[in-house]
């Protein structure tokens, strides 16, 4: 072999090794696989109800505990479904909504909210017969949804709009708009602070907002945090759960001190948060495929364990009576659109 020729040949050998070196160190620190954990996920199937249309994307489902009724986004066929969760059946499917993202029920007013993201639109049907009961305009490319209690208020996430509409929950009027400076991913109401908590994705930071005023109070940072997203609260012990789905990152925030307290790794792409209060345990479903379950010891979260439900479960939604958590997919056990049942185990 000549010499320029082994020089090459040296050459090419040592970036393979080194490309070889860093997908073993990838996959070591992910836990395996794509995974955060090696331990696998805490969870043993309950049961799976069939759902009807196609197999395009669903999206965010919303759960009346006491009814067992789920309501769940199949975005793709623009219509919400309502499952009875004790009955293990499809109740009714409510159509023509358009490229229906959130979905929320509130059961204190019998309705449910969701955001016709293709007609820049929320419209407000009643639970018991899926009727549109009221509709208002959002802003661009609404997308979660959070209820105030104390004053009646819907808020919708504009995502791409970067703002959030609030409109009364009775009448559907618009009260008014909070723009928030970039890019936002979900909302949530704090009761203990009576504020409203919004994750502004295109500036890694947590808005704290007076929902009286509609001012911007605070904004908090959220070091290692790339495009915060999913967000979830533990009520009891004043915790902020931030999903980060730009680096697979989970962060623990202090509703107190305003400050970023643990940080954990979650599957690739982190959509959907589901936490059971009672059970100190939070879901965070991927895009990527993973679920991972993490658990609050003090205030702590640990990951319990991870692993790849089905394809296209990213979408999650507890119940705080029985634990179990359930996921739309695109493909159940016949292939076709079902809803996963999963009961905690150990």
């Amino acid at each position: 072999m000549r010499l320029a020729a082994r020089s090459r040949w040296l050459l090419v050998a040592a970036g393979a090794v080194v490309v070889a070196l860093v997908v073993v160190l990838v996959v070591v620190l992910r836990g395996g696989g794509g995974l955060p954990s090696s331990a696998p996920l805490p969870l043993r199937a309950a049961g799976e109800v069939a759902l009807p249309g196609d197999d395009s994307r669903f999206d965010y489902a919303s759960l009346d505990a006491e009814r067992g009724l789920l309501f769940v986004a199949h975005l793709g066929a623009g219509e919400v479904i309502e499952v009875d969760i004790h009955a293990h059946r499809v109740v009714r499917t409510i159509p023509n909504l358009s490229q229906v993202h959130g979905v929320l029920v509130v059961p204190a007013l019998h309705r449910v909210f969701a955001t016709a993201t293709g007609a820049n639109r929320m419209v407000a049907l009643d639970e018991d017969t899926g009727a549109v009961v009221a509709q208002a305009a959002t802003g661009e490319y609404p997308d979660g949804l959070a209820y105030d209690p104390r004053r009646g208020a819907i808020w919708t996430t504009n995502e791409s709009g970067g703002s959030e509409t609030v409109i009364d929950a009775a009448s559907g009027a618009v009260r008014g708009t909070v723009m928030l400076g970039g890019e936002v991913g979900n909302v949530v109401y704090d009761p203990a602070n009576d504020r409203m908590l919004v994750d502004v994705q295109g500036r890694d930071d947590l808005a704290v907002i007076d929902p009286a005023s509609l001012a911007v109070e605070k904004r908090v940072p959220l070091p290692g945090c790339d495009h915060d997203h999913g967000l979830a609260l533990d009520t009891t012990d004043r915790l902020g759960f931030v999903a980060c789905d730009g680096n697979a990152t989970l962060l623990t925030v202090d509703l107190t001190g305003w400050q970023v307290t643990g940080t954990a790794p979650v599957g690739e792409d982190p959509d959907v948060l589901a936490y059971d209060q009672a059970a100190r345990r939070l879901y965070v479903a991927a895009e990527s495929g993973p679920v991972t379950v993490l658990d609050l010891h003090g205030r702590t979260l640990d990951v319990a364990g991870a692993g790849h439900l089905a394809d296209g479960a990213h979408v999650v939604a507890v119940d705080p009576a029985t634990h179990h958590s359930f996921y739309p997919v695109p493909a159940g056990a016949d292939g076709r659109p079902a809803l996963l049942e999963q009961a905690p185990v150990g």
